[in-house]
């Protein structure tokens, strides 16, 4: 999909179908942009007050950083953190990345960016789903996930996770493409 350089965040709004869900995952691959999926069985924002920002142990979770504090700055959104509960501490290192990228934004442009430190229950390969299975406990309005870094030949036969979680939420569902280059949000 070719989308005018002038647009921050991309919107797609899509029926429930596994292939036009699909089709619109493959268009965006290669996608700078955050992109929003807003399927037909979705509710609508009225008003965004809760994101929910699962942080796994992958490296590109980092990058979501920028687009949770523009977000949260622009709208007054309370941001939801919620890293994997792994054995390891990659996932936490993550996570205190992100705070730290959050409480520098706040000090430098003097708007508070409130957030919370949750506790999931499922390590960093079941965490998107664990998002979904417990929509009613966080009470979010948007989902923000990294999508895959490259499809393996199980994402082929059966699907990628962002497809599974896209068709199963409630809320819209925000993806960022792990990309060196990505795109930044300007003030």
């Amino acid at each position: 999909m070719i989308w005018d350089n002038n647009e921050d965040i991309v919107c797609i709004r899509c029926a429930n179908d596994r292939r036009a869900v699909q089709r619109h995952l493959d268009s965006c691959r290669e996608e700078r942009h955050p992109y929003v999926f807003i399927t037909s069985t979705m509710r609508e924002i009225i008003k965004l007050n809760r994101i929910l920002v699962p942080v796994t142990m992958l490296e590109e979770e980092v990058y979501k950083a920028e687009i949770c504090s523009y977000l949260a700055r622009k709208t007054g959104a309370k941001l939801l953190l919620l890293p994997a509960n792994d054995y390891g501490n990659k996932a936490k290192q993550n996570l205190n990345r992100i705070k730290t990228h959050l409480d520098n934004i706040s000090q430098k442009t003097g708007e508070t960016i409130d957030y919370e430190v949750l506790e999931a229950k499922k390590d960093s390969f079941s965490l998107a789903m664990e998002c979904v299975d417990r929509q009613k406990d966080f009470g979010h309005q948007l989902l923000l996930l990294t999508a895959s870094r490259e499809y393996g030949l199980d994402d082929i036969l059966f699907g990628p996770a962002e497809r599974k979680v896209i068709r199963r939420s409630l809320v819209p569902v925000m993806l960022v493409n792990p990309r060196a280059d990505l795109f930044s949000l300007c003030d």
